[in-house]
């Protein structure tokens, strides 16, 4: 990786010289207020969880947080909510120093969801385990630009492969701290940033911690700060690779590597090839434990037409398995990480099949399938004489309206039958699991 790395740096120098070099979007800032922009995101959710072996959640009477032999496992979750997410984003002040202000407002509302069936992530609970009826948040940041380099601070959405804020829910987690995006040099994108808190989807403060199921976790020693570094070129004819590193103090220390190359085959045809990986190794107090990983993934793609066929192959090895959270629940970009499961588990190996359709070339733009199936076996389990295997089949539909008064306003059915042998690795009993959702959603641009 290291090598990869200065390569890309030393590609960026020279080309910095030479027709790579681009012309300064600051030059082109029409000011703070004709450049803004905002939208509003509405998103209504229906989740539900059917554990089959019973396991999931403690039934007890509504407002209270007792606990006995009375209150029995009912190993169902099922709960509904609206949210709404404003998002304000200025433009820059003219100048040879931009400046400029982002500011997001989101909350959600339960529809349905009680403490007997609650727990799929939706909603923060009280101190009764209850779901929380209503939850809101106001959040901003400040940003420069020189030249095609934007530096921001304050409160934001983050996607990198080795800090992602995730959006699976009804609302997204936020990241706090400074994060600087440089352009300079045409096809090469530069990240650097320095993150000192993470509000989970349900959490309205600051340091709530997602589980790997996109449940809200218990509130663990908080992120003291996550440093991260990144290269993205994707000057190549077909050709993006991407390098990225991150240190999450007292947690761990990542690296990340990905090439993916499409090679067109014809006018309707194309071969593409998608390879991740992470090598991962604790670090200073460990407050989650011992993690010594490394983990790849490679995707081949066949698209033809309106069909698309993919294979993948996923192994993890090391003496732990993969892990994340605390850097953002998103923080996972491997082949096998799917709707349930992903397939990180120590000494894992898995593979999947995936088929897509596109209906837009029978006639009906804007429908979509996809169904894929994802086997894993040889995890390794501490005190276990066997290894363990699991295996997720998912189905998903989605179509978007084209044109009209609700373009772009979607709808969006998920579900995912897990099943798994020994293979509790994330530290909860996932067995016998069946998962859908249903996600409404629309986007609409005011400014």
């Amino acid at each position: 990786m290291r090598v990869m790395k200065w390569s890309m740096i030393a590609l960026a120098v020279s080309a910095g010289t030479s027709q790579f070099a681009m012309a300064s979007a600051q030059d082109d800032a029409k000011g703070f207020i004709e450049d803004s922009t905002l939208t509003a995101k509405t998103r209504a959710m229906y989740m539900n969880r059917d554990y089959k072996d019973g396991v999931g959640n403690t039934r007890r009477p509504a407002g209270t947080n007792t606990t006995g032999t009375a209150n029995k496992l009912s190993g169902y979750r099922e709960d509904t909510g609206i949210s709404e997410l404003l998002t304000y984003t200025s433009g820059f002040t003219q100048g040879t120093v931009g400046f400029g202000l982002d500011a997001m407002a989101m909350g959600s509302v339960k529809l349905d969801g009680g403490s007997g069936t609650s727990g799929n992530g939706l909603f923060a609970t009280n101190g009764s385990g209850e779901p929380e009826n209503t939850q809101s948040k106001l959040a901003g940041a400040a940003k420069l630009r020189i030249s095609n380099t934007v530096l921001k601070y304050g409160n934001q959405f983050v996607s990198s492969p080795v800090f992602t804020t995730d959006d699976g829910r009804l609302l997204p987690e936020v990241a706090t701290g400074t994060l600087i995006t440089s352009n300079e040099i045409k096809g090469l994108e530069l990240i650097g940033g320095r993150f000192t808190a993470l509000s989970a989807q349900t959490g309205m403060g600051r340091d709530t911690i997602n589980g790997r199921d996109g449940t809200t976790g218990a509130q663990r020693a908080g992120l003291s700060a996550a440093n991260i570094a990144g290269a993205t070129y994707s000057g190549f004819d077909n050709l993006v690779l991407a390098v990225h590193a991150s240190d999450v103090e007292d947690y761990w220390k990542k690296q990340y590597v990905n090439v993916f190359y499409t090679l067109p085959l014809s006018d309707k045809q194309s071969l593409s090839l998608d390879f991740n990986g992470y090598r991962s190794k604790d670090d200073g107090k460990k407050l989650n434990g011992e993690l010594d990983n490394r983990v790849w993934s490679l995707a081949a793609a066949y698209t033809f037409e309106a069909h698309k066929f993919t294979l993948a192959y996923q192994k993890s090895s090391g003496q732990t398995g993969y892990n994340y959270g605390v850097d953002g629940g998103g923080t996972v970009y491997l082949a096998n990480s799917v709707q349930i499961s992903d397939f990180v588990g120590k000494d894992e190996k898995s593979w999947q099949a995936r088929y897509d359709l596109n209906m837009a070339s029978f006639g009906v733009p804007g429908l979509s399938f996809m169904t894929r199936y994802t086997r894993g076996s040889g995890v390794s389990v501490p005190d276990s004489s066997s290894d363990g295997k699991e295996h997720e089949w998912d189905v998903e539909a989605k179509y978007v309206v084209q044109e009209g008064p609700a373009k772009d306003l979607s709808f969006r059915v998920r579900n995912a039958i897990y099943r798994g042998s020994n293979a509790d690795y994330r530290g909860t009993n996932y067995d016998n699991l069946n998962d859908t959702r249903v996600i409404v959603e629309y986007p609409l641009n005011i400014l």
